[in-house]
């Protein structure tokens, strides 16, 4: 038995006759594989082309796009950082008012009273005046 197994060993390796055949299948299959394949790198290929060439027209705008972002920008950033510039500058020009207002009013309001004093010791003066010339 053992002899036999030995015997009937053979350390060349044989294909079967078919083998070939299906060698030649899985030949022709793996050209046909990598005729598609290749076709297919192509469709790639011509896709991300068109696909990078749509892109550079975007890209044009975007950049574009940016620059003119950038140019607003700087002018709204300049702007925002005036801001407590122009409120100080509105804050003291109103408040310079106000009380210019106020020193006025109460200016007017002193003159009104003072006025009425000087009005009223006047009519005092006058009526000591006229006593005064009766009993003369």
């Amino acid at each position: 038995t053992s002899e036999e197994e030995e015997g009937s060993f053979d350390p060349i390796p044989r294909t079967p006759e078919d083998s070939e055949k299906e060698s030649d299948d899985e030949k022709e299959q793996e050209s046909r594989l990598s005729e598609e394949a290749r076709i297919q790198e192509e469709e790639d290929a011509e896709e991300l082309y068109r696909d990078v060439n749509i892109n550079q027209g975007r890209g044009l705008q975007v950049t574009q796009n940016v620059e003119d972002t950038h140019v607003i920008l700087t002018p709204f950033a300049d702007a925002v950082s005036a801001i407590p510039g122009i409120v100080h500058q509105y804050m003291d020009q109103h408040m310079k008012e106000a009380v210019r207002k106020a020193v006025q009013i109460q200016t007017d309001r002193l003159q009104d009273s003072l006025q009425r004093e000087n009005d009223e010791f006047l009519r005092n003066i006058d009526e000591n005046i006229k006593k005064v010339l009766k009993g003369l």
